[in-house]
């Protein structure tokens, strides 16, 4: 265990100040590739989502990110599981999390060909690719023969109407005790995922907590 936090290392700092300003034009390239679709072409699979926010960063905040890093410094989860890599901000607070732990691994989630590249590229600069297993492909298909030793934290951060069929795959691997994040909770497709772990019959204690677009927090009972 370092005495220092990672997330100081100037390489991890010079990683992610670069990432949060090129995330600065999410909403310009999001207009772009609105524009830029075929007339009546809405995206709706996970893949076509994907494929059209090839270039976007789509991050969480930089308060959410420090948030994580200092629950899992405190819950040392053995795995932790990240729905939805992007380009990889998230990740680089978690990994960084993990190392100065000491112990466990971070098992991360990303359909994007071209966004599992640059994150593969800036977890070798920022020497945290030891501690990162990405998968490639859709999560409901990649996860399941990656998490059966179990899973100690949660990070929800893709596809919002998928939140909840990926919390029911991992949840037979959820032991009790778990932290479950959910990025973005005050987005409209989040709340069939909320009515879940705020109902007390499912087996969550649940608190929003006002950080970016808000984080659902839910332990595992």
């Amino acid at each position: 265990m370092t005495s220092l936090s990672t997330l100081r290392d100037p390489r991890v700092v010079a990683a992610v100040d670069r990432m949060f300003a090129l995330a600065d034009r999410d909403e310009e390239l999001m207009n772009q590739a609105a524009a830029g679709r075929p007339p009546g072409f809405v995206p709706t699979t996970a893949q076509e989502r994907a494929d059209e926010f090839d270039e976007l960063y789509l991050p969480i905040s930089p308060e959410s990110g420090r948030l994580l890093y200092s629950l899992i410094r405190a819950v040392r989860p053995r795995t932790v599981v990240e729905f939805g890599m992007s380009f990889g901000i998230s990740t680089l607070h978690l990994a960084a999390a993990v190392r100065d732990n000491g112990v466990g691994r971070v098992i991360t989630t990303e359909l994007s060909t071209g966004k599992i590249a640059a994150a593969r590229r800036v977890f070798a600069e920022t020497g945290l690719a030891d501690v990162v297993t990405v998968l490639e492909g859709d999560a409901l298909q990649t996860l399941p023969a990656h998490i059966e030793d179990g899973v100690d934290f949660v990070l929800l951060d893709g596809w919002k109407d998928l939140y909840l069929p990926v919390l029911h795959l991992l949840e037979p691997q959820i032991a009790s005790g778990t932290l479950v994040f959910a990025d973005d909770a005050n987005f409209k497709q989040v709340q069939p995922y909320l009515d879940y772990v705020r109902d007390p019959e499912n087996g969550y204690q649940s608190v929003n907590f006002p950080v970016g677009d808000t984080m659902e927090i839910s332990c595992r009972l």
